[in-house]
């Protein structure tokens, strides 16, 4: 009996359309047996041809013409690996339109135009999948969609950014200062030639509206996250966080509360008991929590050629098993509630907070003076000898607070005489 052959088309070759192209060619051999039919690519969309032969078997299946691939109807599968928002966009609801089904790991595009992608796929009843948008290979889309569909789900916060946890990492294990530990990164491939997205935080950003909207079944947008990167973080704080028994990582939170969705990324103290404190290096880890599950924690490469190749091809074959079924478009738009998303200054937080003041007498009960007026309670203060401009040294750390309660402290505490310089600023995980 002929095999059966469900033909795909891959738009990019880069370093994941690569590796796509790698794991399919490893699984060949057991594919039918897995999914009971063969995925063949049909077609390549590449921007430089020649560039592009050296990295396949057969270069007759290159191409830098879209309308072979959209007019072509034995394609019944398009995998989106070229990034960005256009032309990935218009080629993606061309390929839903016309019947095809697609996978994609375009966190931009994803997090700012989710809910048109799914409406498309959901009009013309095929597939959308997008597991390698957040957190590379490790499971964590499919998981909230399914396995964890019988919980309502109040938290999804972790680490889902490798470049700046690498960054993080340095910091703390070998004392390195950001810009240091930041050239490292860029030296070993963790970073970009531009950095930017990932250090300003805003790669995590976009991950985090993805996990929001798919946790709480209410949309959340990349405009809707609030964002800080570790740009400002130095081997100071770390060192201090170290003395209070914490870490600090890059965390993106997302929390489903009485009062809205709460979604941000910043640098934040962590207990060092958490799981999360001892994910180091490239690695991203997950942390769910749900009213049945309790806590799950999904850890792993975030990143990388083949980690991300792993989620993309898992979503192939999720496809053919669906169009094997006859059972497409099962799973689709999720979000099914319009809850509110939540302003950061109405956000609840603990806070570190390091600042040189007059090293006088007076001066903490002057501080604390503050505090009290506008609800900030002290859970732990140090109080180091003079610093290099002869003040001292404090750093605090706060029970919650408001945020906007917060801010508006430490704006009257930065215009007090007494206070010379306020460091550093920097939000504390946990109760």
């Amino acid at each position: 009996m002929e095999e059966k052959v469900i033909k795909a088309a891959l738009l990019g070759l880069g370093t994941v359309g690569t590796g796509v192209y790698k794991v399919l060619k490893k699984q060949e051999e057991e594919m039918t047996a897995k999914i009971g039919c063969k995925v063949k690519i049909a077609k390549i969309l590449v921007r430089n041809l020649e560039k592009a032969a050296a990295k396949v078997e057969d270069a007759s299946i290159l191409t830098n013409c879209w309308e072979d691939i959209i007019t072509d109807p034995s394609i019944e599968i398009v995998i989106e690996l070229i990034g960005g928002i256009n032309p990935a966009k218009r080629y993606i609801l061309e390929a839903l339109k016309a019947g095809k089904h697609v996978v994609s790991a375009n966190k931009d595009l994803i997090a700012a135009d989710g809910k048109e992608l799914l409406d498309a796929a959901g009009a013309s009843h095929v597939d959308f999948l997008f597991e390698a948008a957040v957190a590379g290979g490790i499971p964590i889309i499919r998981p909230l969609k399914q396995c964890l569909a019988g919980n309502h789900l109040t938290e999804v916060m972790g680490i889902v950014n490798g470049t700046t946890n690498f960054i993080l990492t340095k910091m703390s294990q070998e004392g390195m200062e950001f810009a240091d530990a930041l050239a490292l990164a860029t030296e070993l491939g963790y970073a970009e030639a531009d950095p930017t997205a990932d250090i300003d935080g805003l790669d995590a950003g976009r991950k985090v509206a993805i996990l929001a909207s798919v946790a709480f079944n209410s949309r959340v947008v990349f405009d809707d996250v609030y964002i800080e990167g570790i740009t400002k973080i130095s081997a100071k704080d770390i060192r201090y966080a170290k003395e209070m028994g914490c870490a600090i990582k890059l965390l993106g939170v997302a929390r489903n509360t009485e009062d809205g969705v709460e979604a941000y990324v910043c640098p934040m103290l962590i207990p060092s008991s958490h799981p999360l404190a001892a994910v180091n290096d490239s690695y991203n880890a997950v942390f769910v929590h749900g009213d049945a599950v309790e806590d799950a924690m999904f850890f792993g490469r975030g990143a990388g050629e083949l980690p991300t190749a792993s989620a993309v091809v898992g979503d192939v074959f999720d496809i053919v098993r669906n169009i094997q079924a006859d059972c497409c478009g099962r799973i689709g738009c999720t979000c099914y509630k319009e809850l509110p998303v939540k302003r950061m200054e109405d956000t609840y937080n603990r806070y570190f907070l390091r600042l040189h003041v007059e090293d006088r007498c007076g001066v903490l009960a002057e501080m604390t003076e503050v505090f009290a007026k506008y609800r900030v309670s002290v859970a732990q203060i140090i109080q180091r000898d003079k610093v290099d401009d002869g003040c001292a040294e404090v750093v605090v750390i706060t029970a919650k607070v408001r945020e906007g309660d917060f801010k508006t402290a430490i704006e009257e505490l930065s215009n007090r005489a007494s206070v010379k310089k306020i460091s550093r600023t920097i939000r504390v995980y946990g109760k």
